[in-house]
């Protein structure tokens, strides 16, 4: 395990119900109430934490992507980021997967490859899902 010298810590608490409760970062910035997906038997009235989950990964990539772009000298134009988080069995219980969509419309395939596989290395998110489950990095053609 590799220390880190911490340079911002946040806190978060789970109240209720679990998928069914509430979540509510300490500052009160994120406060949002939970619901089980639909597909997973639940009402799906509410946000759950794969949708979370995803939402901070594409944040974090693509903040990535940029610091590996502007070290390259690269304009990545109107770039983006999509995570998609997929829940499902593993063994006796569950596990994720997660497939980053990166657009780089400014440049050709290989140099948007080059600089996603970059940023994959980087990225806090990446390092600490590496080896824990199946992340794809995308490079999509927009």
């Amino acid at each position: 395990m590799t220390d880190i010298t911490p340079v911002y810590t946040t806190e978060a608490i789970a109240t209720g119900a679990g998928r069914n409760g509430h979540v509510q970062t300490a500052d009160g910035r994120v406060s949002m109430d939970l619901a089980t997906p639909k597909e997973m038997g639940g009402t799906g009235n509410g946000a759950n934490p794969e949708q979370l989950f995803a939402a901070g990964y594409a944040a974090c990539f693509h903040s990535a992507l940029q610091m590996v772009a502007r070290n390259a000298k690269k304009d990545l134009g109107d770039s983006s980021v999509g995570a998609r988080v997929s829940i499902g069995k593993a063994g006796e219980g569950f596990g994720l997967a997660v497939v980053l969509e990166v657009v780089i419309p400014n440049l050709p395939q290989d140099e948007a490859q080059q600089l996603a596989d970059a940023a994959h290395q980087v990225c806090p998110y990446s390092n600490a899902t590496r080896g824990n489950i199946r992340v794809d990095v995308v490079v999509a053609n927009d």
